[in-house]
């Protein structure tokens, strides 16, 4: 059959597309990127916050509608989506022909070939059958690739969805990871961009954080020239953490620190495990180790029971702290979860917060930005804009689809995966512009 795969939400839900999408290839089927050439579509959902379910919601309603031109089409809804909320997809839109939670993800193969139209299939396993690695295909351009070190999560924050949906922490194993990691470099993989719900959590659940030998590992693998982390809880950035990125060359100064608030009430009500002073010693001893380190990180607005004084501290810290990139969300309640049964703030509360902290970090960021202009910074190119006539590259402070871009305005070809030093010329809000530094000469 001809199929095409839709992967929403994070980077760790892309690696399970890739791996069910080489598992379909590898049984002989083949892939399309237009829809209404398809014999099956499958959507590999995120069912995370609000916004994430609806735009599932909205791509399965898209690809139902493709029944109108081909009535033997099947839709196939896996990922976050389907895991939590199963038997109400069919129930609700019964256009749906199959609905494989995460524990099913193994089982694609044979579950495609139980479309015969007859009804809808069903099957969900158990989550904690997700494959937490396999053979699998690279989505994103060839040049990175997100590589997950581990699933699910422990850390039970209140407002946290993803431990109902994908159970406890479960790492890989150190020479799994590696072994997948030079598959990657073999591919041309030249960024190893490092996944996982919380990456400083990897081998707690046997006993020990073991990312700072991972690390250790990962730098020793021909071929990859970056290694970018996401995903770091402060309380669990120790030392040794800090001394492996220091020590190993192809560990990017970058780190992903969701510290989503900075008052100790609010960080205790939503079951974080340090406080405002944890928070401000880990974000301290790396920027002592790594003067030179980016810092992001994910703040939320408007948690049930913020007082205007708890926000005002929390733009304060925005103010003083000037990370050099941040995002902030409006508080969004889940079902299931520990903060959705407290009482709400109004939404319009929420997200007038959350825009607030954005305009901050946006002057911030703005500010940031124009003090890179007249510098040379290294980049790497992810490829050629056919709509600005530049091409578009990323310096080591940014991460794909997340961050800036450096747009780069070249008279010769800039292959992407190609790695080269550009003179910033001007900047705006979030991105730069510049030439190849030897063409500025």
């Amino acid at each position: 059959m001809n199929l095409a795969m839709i992967s929403l939400g994070c980077p760790k839900n892309q690696v399970d597309a890739d791996v069910m999408c080489h598992a379909l290839l590898e049984r002989g089927h083949t892939t399309t990127a237009d829809l209404s050439e398809a014999d099956v579509i499958i959507i590999n959902t995120c069912g995370f916050i609000e916004s994430a379910k609806q735009e599932a919601i909205d791509n399965i309603l898209e690809a139902c509608s493709y029944k109108e031109q081909n009535p033997e089409l099947k839709i196939v809804v896996t990922g976050c989506l389907a895991q939590r909320y199963q038997h109400e997809i069919v129930k609700e839109i019964p256009e749906v022909d199959a609905v494989v939670g995460l524990g099913s993800n193994a089982a694609i193969c044979s579950i495609l070939e139980r479309l015969t139209g007859t009804g809808p299939v069903e099957s969900y396993g158990v989550k904690e059958s997700l494959p937490l690695g396999g053979a699998r295909v690279i989505s994103t351009p060839r040049h990175y690739a997100y590589i997950k070190i581990a699933e699910g999560c422990s850390n039970r924050c209140s407002y946290c969805a993803i431990p109902l949906i994908r159970g406890p922490l479960r790492s890989r194993t150190i020479p799994d990871i590696v072994a997948e990691a030079r598959f990657l470099a073999g591919e041309g993989v030249k960024e190893l961009i490092v996944v996982a719900q919380d990456v400083t959590a990897f081998g707690m659940d046997r006993g020990k954080a073991e990312l700072a030998p991972l690390l250790d590992a990962l730098n020793a693998v021909d071929g990859i020239e970056w290694i970018r982390l996401l995903y770091a809880y402060p309380e669990r950035i120790t030392g040794e953490v800090i001394d492996a990125m220091v020590r190993n060359e192809k560990v990017l100064h970058y780190l992903d620190v969701p510290i989503q608030h900075i008052d100790s009430d609010i960080l205790r009500a939503m079951n974080r495990r340090g406080d405002r002073e944890t928070v401000l010693n880990a974000l301290g001893r790396l920027r002592a180790a790594m003067p030179d380190i980016t810092l992001r990180t994910t703040l939320i607005a408007g948690y049930p029971g913020e007082t205007e004084a708890q926000f005002e501290a929390l733009c304060n810290f925005v103010r003083a702290y000037r990370f050099d990139r941040l995002g902030c969300f409006a508080y969004s309640e889940e079902e299931g979860t520990p903060a959705a049964l407290l009482p709400q703030l109004p939404t319009e509360v929420r997200e007038q917060r959350a825009g607030t902290v954005m305009r901050i970090q946006a002057d911030i960021m703005a500010e940031k930005q124009a003090g890179k202009v007249g510098k040379t910074v290294r980049v790497l190119c992810d490829g050629w804009d056919e709509e600005s006539g530049l091409y578009l590259c990323r310096t080591a402070s940014d991460a794909p689809e997340i961050d800036a871009v450096c747009c780069v305005r070249s008279e010769a070809p800039i292959e992407p995966g190609t790695f080269l030093d550009v003179q910033i010329e001007e900047s705006d809000v979030y991105d730069l512009y510049g030439v190849p530094a030897e063409a500025a000469m």
